[in-house]
């Protein structure tokens, strides 16, 4: 079984230039509404995913940061060399809200926020697999 977060975004177009500069994550798919507006994006980073599209009413009530006022999830990717990759993303203009630092379990990890307030998490930590 594979756990692939989903997130939205006011310009998903933008979002999605911005992950792969900032963040070194790869667009795989792109699939627009008849509109032009992304409907699904598939990003990737190493063996990991992460899906997102355009926001837009819903039934099932997802909001952005910025129509919550907050956020209320976040994601969490394993890097390899987080030094690199942190300084590559504070280049991009990633708002650090967590600075690069060990942690108490192992972990050299930072914290920034997108510029539509997602929260990205990053990390040396590797989970044992179940």
């Amino acid at each position: 079984m594979n756990c692939i977060p989903f997130l939205a975004y006011d310009d998903a177009r933008a979002a999605l230039d911005w992950l792969s500069t900032a963040y070194g994550f790869e667009q795989t798919a792109l699939h627009e509404t008849p509109d032009g507006r992304v409907a699904h994006a598939e990003m990737r980073f190493g063996d990991s995913m992460v899906m997102l599209g355009a926001a837009f009413e819903n039934d099932w009530g997802m909001r952005t940061p910025r129509e919550l006022g907050g956020v209320n999830q976040g994601v969490y990717v394993i890097v390899d060399d987080i030094e690199a990759h942190h300084e590559r993303a504070r280049e991009a203009g990633a708002e650090i809200v967590r600075p690069l630092a060990d942690t108490d379990y192992g972990s050299r990890e930072y914290m920034s926020r997108d510029p539509e307030g997602n929260i990205w998490s990053f990390g040396t930590y590797r989970p044992e697999s179940p």
